[in-house]
């Protein structure tokens, strides 16, 4: 059964947070009164989530609070490499999970890239990004991509050879997207109420486009 929501564009300016960790009622609740008005939370790389994953409950609470959601899936340890065909695994079970939870088509599902050896060439990066945007896409999905620290690819890179139009700027020094610039900006992490988190912020890119969330149907 999906989640209770409406999909659309944030407005510019929206405040966030991303999360690594189940937010309960009382957290979201904390979140809204304190202005966040988003969550992004983490969904596996396989199959059953892990400790600490969204679940469809955990979506519904949120939701429930008042707070729009997303979902970005979790990178692997820092050194990974990264392969057309793993791409292509990691992208389904992106997709598998957050239709699980209950994510209905037309939001954004991020996928983080970081972490990636330093020894990895960038067409490996590239069939990585891509064969995972395909698995996403195909779901019904719109695949946005979340750029930390080390992933290999320079800014020319990740506009002209990924299929990507939704980007997320991570806390590290990262490269700018060429001709387009972030939809989402990360900031420090702060904590609330004992809840760590890492605030974000939405603004519209160079084009126009805006991050695509599943907002509280009220």
């Amino acid at each position: 059964m999906a989640l209770t929501g409406i999909v659309q564009a944030a407005n510019d300016g929206l405040l966030g947070v991303d999360i690594d960790g189940i937010v309960t009622a009382t957290d979201a609740a904390d979140l809204f009164a304190s202005g966040f008005r988003f969550c992004a939370r983490y969904i596996s790389r396989a199959g059953e989530p892990g400790n600490g994953d969204l679940s469809k409950t955990e979506a519904a609470i949120i939701l429930d609070a008042g707070l729009a959601l997303m979902s970005v899936q979790h990178v692997a340890p820092s050194g990974w490499i990264p392969t057309l065909e793993l791409g292509a695994s990691n992208g389904v079970y992106a997709a598998y999970n957050s239709f699980v939870i209950g994510f209905p088509p037309g939001v954004n599902v991020w996928c983080d890239l970081e972490g990636i050896s330093q020894s990895t060439p960038a067409q490996q990066v590239i069939d990585y990004c891509n064969s995972w945007y395909d698995a996403v896409d195909a779901a019904g999905f719109v695949p946005g991509l979340y750029v930390g620290a080390n992933a290999i690819l320079d800014g020319q890179a990740l506009r002209s050879s990924l299929k990507f139009s939704h980007y997320w700027k991570s806390l590290s020094d990262v490269p700018d997207i060429v001709g387009r610039g972030y939809q989402l900006v990360q900031s420090p992490g702060q904590s609330l109420n004992g809840l760590g988190f890492d605030e974000n912020r939405t603004q519209s890119d160079l084009l126009g486009s805006r991050v695509l969330l599943l907002a509280p149907d009220t």
